[in-house]
């Protein structure tokens, strides 16, 4: 497992993501993830799933130390003692620790300033060991940086080959913020795509597997794609034994339009 670097923490690049399995077929999705070596599970409020994620994640024939957990705050509970709350919920049904806590997206009628801090204090408690956002624009993710005693760790955000972040991408880059993918493969899309069809061909790989690549050999992003079943977890996850070439790389920006000078430069392409 390759992992990103990001303000001496290392992430593991590719995690699970679990929306919206809950229950029996969340806690067998789970554990047959970490059984295969995910080492990054994502979960948040909204899924009401973080029980689920929890238990399987303490059945595991796995260090919780070497499982980078990520959940996240709805944007209805930011107020600071809401936020608090929610986030002493979200502890007891993982039933540890949360190593990535983020905003799930922002809430215009609290300031980022105020929930920021309340992370921050959260952080300062021992129960969550980094901080992040997901969902944010750029000036927004700057106003959390700026309100933040911590490093801001990640913008989680929908990022594939149809989905472009130039912008947002280019700031991470330039600020030392971890971009994470969520919905990597863009719900299905991917698949049968011609340009990653053929690109695959090369390596004997999938078109789902060359846009996690894609992702993958970008500096500071991770990809979080949802799977249930054992195969398709097991078809994500084998995306360490190739590399695209440059060209390649840049035929797959392209499927999402041309890339901006200043990115293009800053990636080599």
């Amino acid at each position: 497992m390759e992992h990103v670097t990001v303000h001496e923490a290392a992430v593991p690049a590719l995690g699970l993501g679990t929306y919206p399995m809950k229950g029996e077929d969340c806690r067998v999705a789970v554990r047959t993830a970490l059984e295969l070596g995910y080492r990054h599970i994502d979960t948040a409020q909204m899924y009401t799933n973080e029980a689920a994620v929890g238990d399987a994640i303490a059945a595991a024939p796995v260090d919780r130390d070497d499982v980078f957990l990520v959940t996240k705050v709805l944007s209805e509970n930011l107020a600071e003692d809401d936020l608090r709350r929610s986030v002493d919920a979200s502890l007891d049904a993982l039933n540890t620790t949360i190593d990535l806590l983020l905003i799930h997206s922002p809430n215009r009628s609290v300031p980022i300033a105020e929930s920021i801090g309340a992370m921050n204090q959260l952080q300062e408690r021992g129960d969550v060991e980094h901080i992040g956002v997901s969902n944010f624009s750029v000036d927004q993710l700057e106003a959390a940086m700026a309100a933040s005693t911590t490093p801001i760790l990640t913008n989680q955000v929908e990022y594939h080959p149809f989905e472009r972040r130039d912008d947002l991408l280019a700031f991470c880059l330039d600020n030392e913020v971890m971009l994470t993918a969520y919905s990597p493969l863009a719900r299905g899309r991917v698949t049968g795509d011609d340009t990653l069809e053929r690109i695959g061909d090369r390596y004997d790989k999938t078109a789902a597997q060359v846009a996690l690549r894609w992702l993958l050999q970008q500096e500071l992003v991770s990809a979080i794609p949802k799977a249930a079943r054992r195969t398709h977890q097991a078809e994500n996850l084998d995306v360490f034994d190739f590399e695209l070439t440059p060209e390649e790389m840049a035929a797959i920006f392209d499927l999402g339009g041309g890339l901006v000078d200043r990115l293009r430069r800053r990636l080599g392409l």
